[in-house]
């Protein structure tokens, strides 16, 4: 395996295979349980590196958030800079196949998966708190407890 990718470019791998029409509470959807499934096929290795914590709507990267907020709930354009380019061809098709099976979720779908009271963000999250991390540890077991579930 090699090592993770940045949260960055993994944000950018997202908006431009939405074609730029993906906004911010989606990219975080979609980066979370991206991130969530690779841990749980890879035996809890990271997709890319970057720390989510458990705010209000779900799961959120803050220095994602704070990139790209100044869309507001309209779609990311490429504020990217300095991104590298994905080179890994399983990260990067991790992340595109996270888009393709997610593209077709409204935005209530996508927080009500990452809502799950199983699940990571919900073991973390207090109401009105921000700067909760939610841990690698807790996302790994999410995965495991969601295949676990898938299966029986």
């Amino acid at each position: 395996m090699g090592a993770p990718i940045s949260a960055l470019s993994a944000a950018r791998e997202i908006c431009e295979r939405s074609d730029w029409c993906v906004t911010n509470l989606e990219l975080q959807k979609m980066l979370y349980l991206a991130q969530m499934v690779y841990m749980g096929k890879h035996d809890g290795e990271r997709l890319f590196n970057g720390t989510f914590e458990a705010w209000d709507y779900g799961p959120v990267i803050p220095e994602i958030y704070s990139r790209v907020r100044m869309f507001g709930s309209g779609p990311v354009k490429d504020v990217f800079f300095g991104a590298r380019e994905i080179e890994d061809d399983e990260r990067r098709e991790m992340l595109d196949s996270a888009y393709d099976q997610l593209s077709t979720k409204t935005a209530g779908q996508l927080i009500n998966i990452t809502h799950w009271s199983g699940g990571a963000w919900a073991h973390n999250y207090r109401p009105g708190y921000r700067g909760i991390v939610i841990s690698d540890a807790d996302i790994f077991q999410e995965a495991k407890d969601r295949a676990a579930l898938s299966k029986g």
